[in-house]
């Protein structure tokens, strides 16, 4: 069953020089680039009102895109007895806390076992939205809040809303090394130029802006506070890397463990088996779709997070004792 979308976006002065199938991927993430190519080709993108089918046309900031067009329902995947943990649900949307290890979308290596797998199980009716109303995505092995729309009208609304930056995203992470005051990080981040599955700060890469705070400092790191204004693929990840103060556990960004000195065994090993990046979805904040009401949600940090943040609180503690 197609299901009508209608979006309308300027052309932002960054995309000075691009083709309107580079800019239109940049300004509508949430659909993939054949799509909307397929969608300019069909004649339903027009520029400042009118129509146009040249994908190669080239912009110049601050041109009208509308896109007026059908979705169909895409690919057929499997609902799957899945849990999910559901912080909140309404007829509109519903809010999960995602667990580590629970791949959000399938994709290579992970075609089914996922969050859309599970929603398809949850409410059926999610096979007939575009990603099953998956509107934005955590890392596999990244925790936390996630909302989902369950009609397009909603998707389409929490997608503007997103482009918009009226989607407040904040993060609880542990990262390396000591950092005594909070900052932005503005950096473009884009696919690594040699690694695949890598996302690294290249300057052809797309506006990228994380905000943090220090929420605890122990000896040798910090637990922090981040709220994205932007969500491109490993942001804060990335982010953190770039300013030296790579995520605890992270097996792409991190690095090897780094416990401090005369640290205990106990923490040793903490770190050594923390096999993740620690990085949770803590506070998730949006207008509802379709009520505009103000919505807020908090999930706690879980159970191995804050295992590690206890750890370092200790060892920080005893220490000071030690050499006072």
């Amino acid at each position: 069953m197609a299901e009508k979308i209608q979006l309308q976006e300027v052309v932002p002065d960054s995309c000075l020089g691009k083709r309107l199938d580079q800019t239109i991927a940049q300004m509508f993430p949430d659909f993939s680039r054949s799509r909307l190519k397929d969608w300019i080709l069909a004649g339903n993108v027009s520029v400042n009102g009118e129509v146009t089918t040249k994908a190669r046309e080239k912009m110049y900031g601050g041109e009208v895109i509308n896109l007026d067009a059908e979705i169909e329902a895409e690919v057929h995947f499997e609902p799957q007895d899945i849990e999910l943990n559901i912080v909140y649900e309404d007829d509109d949307i519903l809010v999960i806390n995602k667990p580590a290890g629970l791949v959000v979308h399938p994709g290579a290596g992970n075609p089914d076992g996922t969050v859309l797998n599970a929603l398809l199980h949850h409410n059926p009716d999610q096979e007939n939205l575009p990603r099953a109303g998956i509107v934005h995505r955590l890392d596999k092995d990244t925790t936390g809040l996630m909302v989902v729309a369950k009609t397009i009208a909603a998707q389409t609304n929490l997608v503007d809303a997103l482009q918009h930056r009226e989607i407040t995203r904040e993060y609880e992470a542990i990262a390396n090394g000591i950092m005594t005051a909070g900052g932005v990080v503005d950096e473009p981040i884009g696919r690594h130029p040699s690694k695949r599955t890598h996302m690294a700060i290249t300057m052809s890469g797309r506006p990228s802006v994380t905000h943090y705070r220090v929420a605890e400092k122990y000896r040798l790191h910090t637990r922090l506070r981040l709220r994205l204004e932007t969500g491109r693929t490993h942001q804060i990840r990335v982010h953190m890397a770039h300013i030296a103060h790579p995520l605890v556990g992270d097996p792409v960004y991190g690095g090897r463990p780094r416990p401090p000195k005369n640290a205990s065994e106990e923490l040793r090993e903490l770190l050594r088996n923390f096999r993740r990046q620690a990085l949770h979805a803590t506070m998730l904040s949006l207008y509802h779709p379709i009520t505009g009401e103000l919505m807020t949600w908090h999930a706690p940090v879980p159970d191995d997070m804050q295992e590690i943040a206890d750890a370092l609180h200790l060892d920080a503690q005893q220490n000071m004792v030690e050499e006072y």
